[in-house]
């Protein structure tokens, strides 16, 4: 199926919803009272809702070798604000989507069944998805090409090899020019590889192993979101979100705890901080586990970011509360509570001190860590900024409208499987930073302004933080000769810059029609059968 001949001008996104800000450039962190149009008492004061944890998916059926899921993207009414109704989208009809469960060697198979309606309710476009698991080496037919669109009533399977190392991992939407959207309406889940080497640690797991899906969002007079993306800047929410909850509070035991955090906001970056100043350390990052744990007072989260962290609750008083707090960014825009995110409220002693432990090595050197500058064969200069269009950003000058122009033909590069590589990524802007996402690699962060990556980036990483004005260097290895080959999105992760249009491709290989990224595997509208 051929990719709709759409433009990204074929809506006013702003339009019904509101007024778009001034298209300049933001600096330093903005400060406004509020974004929701919403009675201010329908929305509840901070740290007064409870804590809840998505539900693991169960798979439709397994054989010897791959688990089956069945997923529905589908429309229904929820309440983020107690006893407000709010329209959202979501996976299996939550908010966020139900975790599923992976180990590595292990191959998944998941139907993503598009039952949204036909057009969004106020927006009025075509809500067509395209599901990309980041973090996955997918093959390119399975890894939510911008351009492979399910359309609603269509169905495709994914198939996903789980060869990576253990790690955090997330599914969300990637429907090319309306990502922004379909994310924030609630298409985003974590999904969790595990392996042996994660599994022999004695770190937290089962009920002290948590997800955090942290995002933001705001709420119209009718307890709808809100959509307003500052000419295509970004959407900054007034209303913190964990796991689909408003500022809640988590009642914890005194022992360690280990959170997958995910900043799966639009637009808004977190510096995260214990309101006690207790340092805790950070056990993985987005491509899995550190060799060494990095004890920190705070981490800087860019969209798309996964740092898996763990807190020690062992010293704190039952009954005392300590809040989860964001401490902001350069050039977001702030709101009275965004400074807060959830609180933790020690119940008492630990029920069970089994996995209580975080050791002072946890797992041999990742292979993107084991790389060293000097075994590059090339390096590649990639320009992050705006360009002179109205609303549309650019890599190096291009658009991803310059690549559908060319029938999906040009590339930022093109690299033989198994080629070590130095990227070196410039964001010339004052007013912006970026969170860029490379698909299919691992990459370790050589440098940022040519001094050391921060502590917490000393991992595997498949998103960098480019921070304004800001030159980060970037060393990766690509796919090996029996590896996943083909074409694979660069991209931004503030979604709305991902969608006007800060996006391009880079190709493994040659290409083979086999796994081209949206003809090998096209969504179907016919009934489907069987799992």
């Amino acid at each position: 199926m051929s990719a709709p001949a759409v433009s990204r001008r074929d809506l006013l996104k702003i339009g019904a919803l509101g007024a778009a800000a001034l298209a300049i450039p933001w600096q330093g962190v903005l400060s406004a009272k509020s974004a929701s149009r919403i009675a201010s008492n329908k929305i509840p004061r901070p740290y007064t809702v409870p804590f809840a944890v998505p539900p693991v998916l169960r798979a439709v059926r397994s054989d010897a070798t791959t688990d089956y899921y069945r997923v529905v993207q589908r429309p229904f009414v929820g309440q983020i604000l107690p006893g407000v109704q709010t329209p959202l989208w979501g996976y299996e009809g939550m908010v966020p989507g139900p975790t599923i469960k992976a180990t590595r060697g292990r191959r998944t198979i998941v139907r993503q069944v598009n039952a949204l309606p036909a057009v969004h309710p106020t927006l009025g476009y075509t809500p067509w998805t395209s599901t990309h698991l980041h973090g996955m080496p997918s093959e390119p037919q399975y890894d939510g090409y911008a351009g492979d669109n399910s359309m609603p009533g269509q169905w495709k399977d994914y198939v996903y090899p789980n060869s990576c190392e253990a790690r955090t991992l997330w599914y969300h939407d990637h429907g090319v020019h309306h990502t922004a959207e379909n994310v924030y309406m609630g298409l985003a889940g974590q999904y969790h590889v595990s392996d042996p080497v994660e599994a022999a640690l004695p770190i937290p797991r089962g009920a002290y192993d948590v997800p955090l899906t942290i995002g933001d969002v705001a709420f119209a007079e009718n307890g709808s979101l809100l959509w307003d993306d500052n000419s295509h800047s970004g959407v900054y929410g007034d209303v913190i979100l964990v796991n689909g909850r408003p500022w809640p509070t988590m009642r914890v035991e005194q022992r360690k705890y280990r959170f997958r955090i995910l900043n799966a906001s639009i637009a808004r970056g977190y510096r995260l901080r214990l309101s006690n100043g207790q340092p805790f350390q950070v056990i993985a990052t987005d491509g899995g586990l550190m060799s060494a744990p990095q004890t920190v007072t705070q981490i800087t989260v860019g969209m798309a970011e996964r740092y898996e962290i763990v807190v020690d609750f062992a010293a704190i008083t039952a009954g005392q509360k300590i809040q989860l707090v964001n401490l902001g960014v350069n050039n977001a825009v702030d709101y009275d509570h965004t400074g807060k995110v959830m609180q933790f409220e020690v119940s008492g002693p630990a029920t069970d001190t089994r996995n209580n432990s975080v050791p002072a090595t946890l797992a041999p050197p990742h292979p993107a860590m084991a790389l060293t500058a000097g075994m590059s064969t090339a390096t590649r200069r990639m320009r992050l900024e705006r360009t002179g269009e109205p609303g549309l950003w650019s890599i190096n000058g291009k658009t991803w409208k310059d690549v559908e122009d060319g029938e999906y033909e040009p590339l930022f590069a093109r690299v033989d499987p198994g080629a070590v590589e130095i990227w070196e990524v410039e964001n010339r802007s004052g007013g912006w930073f970026h969170p860029l996402h490379i698909h299919l690699v691992d990459f370790q962060v050589l440098s940022r302004n040519g001094r050391p990556p921060r502590p917490e980036e000393r991992g595997p990483k498949d998103v960098v933080y480019v921070g304004e004005n800001e030159t980060v260097r970037l060393l990766m290895r690509f796919s090996s000769p029996d590896g996943p080959h083909g074409r694979y999105m660069v991209h931004c992760h503030n979604l709305s810059h991902e969608d006007h249009d800060m996006m391009t491709q880079f190709q493994v290989g040659a290409h083979d029609p086999d796994c081209d990224p949206i003809h090998a595997a096209p969504p179907s509208s016919a009934p489907e059968p069987a799992l």
